[in-house]
């Protein structure tokens, strides 16, 4: 199924499922933390939660990385993989490409 025909769950879960994928070149244990670091740092609250249910639920299927990945923070908090999630001070500058 294409991204822009699933339902609001099977998004979730090829979002998880994707940015595993984007990581896995690192290998699994440092995809997995990876993954893990990105999900707690840039999704939303509501989304991590309705993650974590369809955990529970089994009602959609994610990777086993990106399974890994959502116990991980679920269990968290993550340790920062990536300087990408590490934010500046009001007056720093450097770290982060978020803006």
């Amino acid at each position: 199924m294409t991204p822009d025909v699933m339902s609001p769950d099977a998004r979730l879960a090829y979002m998880a499922d994707q940015i595993a994928r984007n990581f896995a070149t690192r290998g699994e244990d440092a995809a997995i933390r990876a993954t893990a670091d990105h999900i707690q740092s840039f999704w939303a609250v509501r989304m991590k939660t309705r993650a974590f249910a369809l955990l529970e639920s089994g009602d959609i299927a994610f990777t086993p990385m990106a399974r890994a990945a959502l116990l991980l923070v679920r269990d968290g908090p993550v340790v920062s993989q990536t300087p990408a999630t590490m934010f500046n001070a009001v007056d720093e500058a450097g770290h982060s490409d978020a803006g």
